[in-house]
């Protein structure tokens, strides 16, 4: 990939999902990471950025931002939330896990995410405690969360998903296919191919929404 094409892309597809919601996680306040959390979580679904973005604007709209929030909110008031931003097909499964994980976060860090992070070892650590907010936060939604935390929490370095890789494999970039080293090879092709004010963060995000477009076109096709 020439970096004009590389340049391209990432002005056409590699905006922060984090920016598309008006979250500033760069600012390492806690309430700022907290919603890209929820939005996370959001995310991890296999549903359209579109369904993702209308979904977290009803939560925000009706200020359920905290997991104190969250908590108190219910299952039934939270169902309601995801039906409005037409997150259905999910909206059982998502008011489940939402309500567990949030009662865990508070339980274990006082419902601080930044704890949870001084508290973890080292990038492997922070993924498990991650996980370990409860059954549902995988290997995906938590990919997706670090992701937009690179550079603003120094444990965060996760794996790049499948869509990711994917992308990065058809384009060239990339040989190797196992997240580990396709993180190297992204790692490395960026630091021969970076682009000024634009971050690895916007990097990966436009592989990802590449890949999700390719996707989509070859399903419209059938």
């Amino acid at each position: 990939m020439k970096k004009r094409e590389l340049s391209a892309l990432i002005e056409k597809m590699g905006k922060r999902y984090s920016h598309v919601l008006d979250i500033n996680v760069d600012s390492r306040d806690d309430a700022e990471i907290f919603k890209w959390f929820l939005a996370a979580v959001l995310f991890g679904a296999p549903i359209t950025e579109s369904s993702v973005v209308k979904t977290y604007r009803c939560f925000e709209k009706r200020r359920v931002l905290t997991p104190k929030k969250i908590v108190q909110a219910g299952w039934n008031r939270l169902d309601e939330i995801l039906d409005e931003g037409s997150y259905t097909r999910y909206d059982y499964k998502t008011a489940d896990k939402l309500v567990l994980v949030m009662n865990n976060l508070l339980k274990m860090y006082n419902g601080n995410l930044n704890k949870l992070h001084s508290e973890a070892a080292d990038s492997t650590d922070l993924e498990k405690r991650l996980k370990e907010l409860g059954k549902g936060i995988g290997s995906i939604t938590v990919s997706i969360f670090l992701r937009e935390l690179r550079g603003v929490w120094s444990k965060a370095d996760p794996k790049p998903t499948p869509h990711v890789v994917s992308a990065a494999k058809s384009l060239g970039i990339i040989k190797n296919e196992t997240p580990e080293k396709a993180l190297v090879e992204l790692k490395n092709f960026w630091k021969r191919n970076s682009l000024r004010n634009k971050s690895f963060v916007n990097f990966e995000t436009a592989l990802l929404r590449w890949n999700k477009d390719q996707r989509r076109k070859k399903k419209s096709q059938k």
